[in-house]
């Protein structure tokens, strides 16, 4: 076999990999981002052949609509408070249960993973018990405390409802984080933490010197894969939980885009909105890639 025909027999075998997974690509991810955007270009309800072309006039309309602003910095409270929320107790747990070596650590690793491991409609219907005011968890404890019974109605303010939404979502996330953590720290080498101790260093400054800058990479893939998924998948808990109520107070984009397209037919105007939902993304991802460069950490 000469050389020519053993690169093409190379490059057939690396091409029967490729090809494949690039054509459900285009298929399932391409097609329908400029897909959607063809739509956004038309008044359309979605459920009939009537389109009118308007052109750029959904975009104008939305820049226009306050409760797509709304949407945005709901959108990126949440990534805000899951990305703090997450990674602190994540890493937290991850570091307790591989430096410190507490016991049943298999144990508590499973049960911190059994929320990934539950449909994102049952958390939010457990949720929705939870905060119940009159037979909820919450209302319930709190009246262990009081002299009457508690009953405040958690998700029925416009003020702080979209801070109720919070706990559930970082208690969604916590488990995957931290065994993706877990991975990262176990295999840093022993050497390195029993130099530190011969050097005199304590916990603290192992963790901020060796932990953090070797784990840097999973730390920055987890950041990022937080922000996408809330960016592109909140809808769902919100939608379970309050519907984007009280008064839109608790509307994302992705609830916003159902609501538009879905309920009210504006179909155009929901495919506008799912575009600047992949553009906020992007731009998003660019910036936190820029701003966590492995360069900016150092191991000390």
């Amino acid at each position: 076999m000469n050389s020519g025909t053993a690169k093409w027999q190379r490059n057939l075998f690396i091409a029967s990999f490729i090809v494949p997974t690039l054509l459900f690509f285009c298929v399932f991810t391409i097609y329908p981002v400029i897909k959607g955007l063809y739509y956004s270009f038309y008044d359309w309800s979605g459920a009939s052949n009537n389109m009118t072309f308007i052109g750029f006039d959904n975009f104008k309309d939305m820049f226009h609509d306050p409760i797509v602003w709304r949407a945005v910095g709901n959108d990126y409270f949440l990534v805000a408070g899951k990305v703090i929320g997450i990674m602190m107790i994540a890493t937290f747990f991850a570091v307790a249960l591989t430096r410190f070596g507490l016991k049943m650590a298999a144990f508590f690793r499973s049960i911190f993973f059994i929320p990934n491991v539950i449909s994102v409609v049952v958390i939010g219907v457990l949720w929705n018990f939870i905060y119940n005011p009159q037979i909820g968890f919450l209302n319930a404890f709190l009246s262990l405390f009081s002299k009457t019974q508690v009953t405040i109605t958690w998700l029925g303010f416009t003020s702080h409802t979209i801070w109720m939404l919070l706990p559930p979502a970082i208690w969604a996330g916590i488990g995957f984080y931290m065994i993706l953590l877990i991975a990262a720290i176990q295999g840093i080498p022993a050497s390195y933490y029993e130099a530190a101790e011969l050097e005199g260093a304590n916990q603290w400054r192992q963790f901020t010197g060796i932990t953090v800058p070797l784990i840097w990479e999973q730390i920055k893939v987890s950041v990022l894969n937080i922000m996408m998924t809330t960016l592109n998948g909140s809808f769902v808990i919100v939608w379970i939980m309050t519907e984007g109520g009280p008064d839109n107070s608790t509307q994302v984009m992705g609830s916003y885009l159902y609501q538009m397209a879905f309920r009210q037919y504006h179909f155009g105007y929901g495919a506008s909105i799912g575009f600047i939902i992949l553009i906020l993304s992007f731009i998003t991802t660019i910036v936190l890639q820029r701003l966590m460069r492995h360069d900016n950490v150092e191991m000390s």
